[in-house]
């Protein structure tokens, strides 16, 4: 397949474990994105310091959500997997767009807001920008899409923003990046206990990683919340038992999800049933992508290669667009 000649960015924080709502949500779609698209997935590592400024085991995270990312279906030849670290155009970029950034935008921003509240003890200037980092994270390769859920819009408009008034301003370099999911918002997988989605560092009882083994896959989803069951035929669910339904769609057989919607709705589901094939179904689904990513993370030398190559490929990019900045700019001297 011949690819277009878009370009697709796109990164992920390794602040944590990556769980079925990343795969669900972003992966299996990236896996797709490689095959008709030029894109570039990179580990934000520079991201995570804005609230995780302890360094000593970001090697080991960067290494691990690499590993899911090729166990998954990521392939370094068709794709650029990088480390956003080992891109300097990238910081030299958010330097001049954070003089293009105002403080009142930045103060306003959800994010800032939602991470200030959580983190009051470390408002550090790194997290006022994290906005102005991100658009340079996507307008260094002058991307065209950006996968991005409902959280990130507001960043993704900002990036729209800063990329325009360096148009403006220098004169035109970037084009104007667009939210992409191939005509669908992001997937939500929501948490085993109903509570919002499943999250890498939050509620980590309700959440299903890719790192899980069998056995605790199995005992997070029975402890899944369910009730007494229906009294009455054909009762709307309540929203806990929809996300079980919700999450039998991701990995179960159809006719097994039409059974229980069928015992559901006769008031006859018994829901120790219902979450055994759920669990078992999750621990066929997750097994493989975890032991084929157990044999990657062991291969450490192919892995420092292919972030090497994957940083030298992006760089050569990155580079291509510093040059037209700093000559739109007027920075090139001599």
């Amino acid at each position: 397949m011949s690819k277009k000649g878009e370009i697709v960015l796109s990164g992920v924080r390794p602040t944590g474990q990556l769980h079925l709502g990343n795969y669900f949500g972003a992966l299996r779609n990236y896996v797709k994105m490689q095959e008709e698209y030029n894109c570039y997935f990179f580990i934000a590592d520079l991201h995570s310091l804005t609230t995780h400024p302890d360094t000593r085991e970001l090697r080991e995270h960067i290494l691990s959500v690499t590993s899911y990312y090729l166990a998954s279906g990521l392939d370094p030849d068709k794709c650029v997997l990088y480390c956003q670290s080992d891109l300097p155009q990238t910081t030299e970029l958010y330097l001049y767009l954070n003089m293009l950034a105002y403080k009142g935008e930045l103060e306003k921003t959800t994010t800032f807001k939602d991470k200030i509240k959580q983190h009051p003890e470390n408002v550090n200037a790194g997290l006022l920008t994290y906005p102005v980092l991100m658009a340079s994270d996507i307008l260094i390769h002058r991307a065209h899409y950006v996968p991005v859920g409902k959280d990130q819009e507001q960043h993704l408009e900002m990036t729209r923003t800063f990329g325009n008034r360096f148009n403006h301003r220098y004169g035109e370099v970037f084009p104007e990046p667009k939210a992409f999911n191939y005509g669908a918002q992001l997937l939500k997988v929501p948490s085993l206990d109903g509570a919002g989605k499943m999250s890498k560092s939050e509620n980590q009882y309700a959440t299903i990683y890719l790192s899980d083994d069998d056995d605790l896959i199995r005992k997070k989803v029975m402890k899944a919340k369910t009730d007494s069951g229906p009294t009455e035929p054909n009762s709307e669910k309540p929203d806990y038992i929809v996300n079980i339904f919700d999450m039998m769609k991701l990995v179960s057989d159809p006719s097994a999800i039409e059974k229980y919607e069928a015992d559901f709705n006769a008031c006859t589901i018994r829901y120790g049933d219902l979450k055994k094939q759920l669990a078992e179904d999750m621990v066929r689904f997750i097994s493989p992508i975890r032991e084929k990513a157990k044999a990657i993370r062991e291969d450490e030398r192919a892995l420092s290669i292919i972030l090497k190559v994957g940083a030298q490929k992006a760089a050569e990019n990155a580079e291509k667009t510093m040059q037209m900045v700093r000559q739109a700019m007027g920075l090139k001297y001599f």
